[in-house]
């Protein structure tokens, strides 16, 4: 069973920048395509950005396009989402997920992590 660990949320300012970190727990962990998703108060759960593992293909959503960028190293087992230029609307809860599919970046999630609290204040 794949587990996931994040960490990096907190608060920030507008306009400010943090990074997330995922760790998978499981030694297969590097063949899985990872991904962040993020769900705010009364929204539905939307993917924010994945990866595939291989050929590293990336997938964004067109609102953070440009200011969000999703990398991973893969002998550490761990993605990063390089949060910049951060607006109120990012506010949320961010989990990380992982795909079997390894060449998916569009990922669905078949494992999740716990969720961290991005706040970014205006």
């Amino acid at each position: 069973q794949v587990q996931l660990v994040e960490s990096g949320g907190g608060l920030v300012q507008a306009g400010g920048s943090l990074r997330l970190s995922c760790a998978a727990s499981e030694r297969s962990a590097s063949s899985l395509s990872m991904g962040w998703f993020r769900q705010a108060p009364g929204k539905e759960r939307e993917l924010v950005a994945g990866i595939s593992w291989g050929s590293g293909t990336t997938y964004y959503l067109n609102s953070v396009k440009g200011r969000f960028t999703i990398s991973r190293l893969n002998f550490k087992n761990t993605a990063y989402l390089q949060m910049s230029s951060l607006k109120p609307e990012d506010t949320a809860v961010y989990y990380c997920a992982a795909d079997r599919v390894s060449s998916r970046a569009q990922i669905i999630g078949d494992y999740w992590g716990q969720g961290t609290q991005v706040t970014v204040s205006s």
